[in-house]
């Protein structure tokens, strides 16, 4: 059982990436590729499946080189095999697909700290409604991730910050963007948005800021912004509740979580089969707790709960024993029947020099997780779990 839950994992790996050119040692299925060379790194992965069966992913652009901050969309008609790139979308950024009422969408930031905004396709990805059409702010600041959009209630949810000032990192105040799953989206009016809520460095310590938003509905109906805390204690996330008409944010409600690997980015989905909430984080194995919490991205952990309170590791689907130049980092993941498939921002060797760091991740990966419910850690990687104290284990 265990080889064969690997082997679901990596026999992807010397398939071609869409732009033709072969990585037989990366891990999954290689969508896209930048050497190191180029300066430019590739971020904000994001994955959906459409109604058709197709695959859709998407990731943006950083870094030093030339044209960052822009968004490539690619497909996959074979459920992910291979990939094919269909769109390039200028003036997006921080992006996460969804789709609402037959329509594919992706829904971030012009650029890094810039506008909110909002791009539909009619026909899978391949064409793309202007940038000007889908303002959704006349002012800048704004920050987001790939976190997912959510549909409760009869609305369409995301987290979302603004970074002010935006002349250094961390100035995140938490809000909740909505609107109602039948309006039109690209128009402004059809959005809510909660207060901005300023993260209190003075009371809330050790961490010092909030970001990267998961909108997410708790088992009693209520709808939480469940955040990922920048602490170099690694596991604290925090939440808090948001009206049902998506209007106000309660900030009395404030609360912290323990959660393994919460100091990095991590999407939250609900199994109704199960009714337990899963996500996949960069919790920092036993065997790497002297590197520093917030860049120890070399393992990938799924981790469930009944409740977002009380969290379980159910097993490490990737990992890689070196954490200075390996990263798996960002995933952002679907429900497929029994198997969960991902979208990975990966750090790894690939003849050309390698990845710059762990963080500046020079592949888009996929991956499939067959048959989740039943996934253990593979037996070559079981020893790393030894030693975890702090969070309940799978057996």
């Amino acid at each position: 059982m265990k080889r064969f839950l690997l082997l679901c994992l990596y026999a992807c790996g010397a398939l071609s990436s869409a732009s033709g050119q072969s990585f037989p040692d990366v891990p999954g299925v290689v969508i896209d590729h930048l050497p190191k060379s180029t300066r430019n790194y590739l971020g904000s992965p994001s994955i959906v499946i459409l109604p058709n069966g197709r695959y859709v992913a998407s990731h943006d652009i950083f870094g030093k080189g030339p044209t960052p901050q822009h968004t490539h969309v690619f497909e996959s008609a074979d459920r992910g095999k291979s990939w094919q790139k269909i769109a390039e979308l200028d003036s997006l950024w921080w992006g996460t697909l969804f789709t609402n009422q037959g329509a594919l969408y992706l829904l971030g930031t012009t650029r890094e700290y810039g506008r909110m905004t909002i791009r539909r396709s009619a026909d899978g990805g391949h064409t793309w409604s202007t940038v000007e059409q889908g303002y959704l702010s006349r002012d800048e600041g704004y920050h987001c991730a790939s976190v997912p959009v959510q549909i409760y209630n009869g609305r369409v949810w995301k987290g979302m910050e603004r970074n002010v000032p935006v002349t250094s990192w961390g100035n995140f105040r938490s809000f909740v963007a909505s609107a109602p799953v039948g309006a039109d989206l690209l128009d402004p009016a059809s959005w809510q948005f909660t207060p901005q809520l300023v993260y209190n460095k003075d009371a809330w310590k050790p961490g010092n800021a909030w970001l990267e938003g998961n909108v997410v509905m708790d088992p009693e109906g209520n709808i939480l912004n469940i955040l990922r805390v920048n602490n170099p204690e690694d596991d604290q996330a925090v939440m808090y509740r948001v009206s049902a008409d998506g209007k106000t944010a309660d900030s009395a409600s404030v609360r912290f979580i323990t959660l393994p690997g919460a100091c990095k980015k991590f999407n939250i989905r609900f199994d109704a089969k199960t009714k337990r909430y899963y996500t996949f984080t960069n919790y920092a194995l036993p065997a790497y707790r002297a590197y520093k919490r917030e860049r120890a991205r070399n393992a990938q952990v799924m981790i469930s709960s009944p409740d977002l309170k009380n969290w379980t590791i159910r097993g490490i689907v990737l990992h890689h024993p070196d954490i200075e130049k390996h990263g798996f980092q960002y995933v952002d993941w679907q429900f497929d029947g029994k198997d969960i498939v991902m979208a990975c921002r990966t750090a790894f060797d690939d003849n050309m020099g390698g990845a710059d760091n762990q963080h500046n991740s020079n592949f888009l990966t996929f991956h499939r997780v067959k048959n989740f419910r039943r996934y253990r850690t593979p037996g070559q990687w079981s020893s790393l779990l030894e030693g975890i104290t702090d969070f309940t284990v799978a057996q």
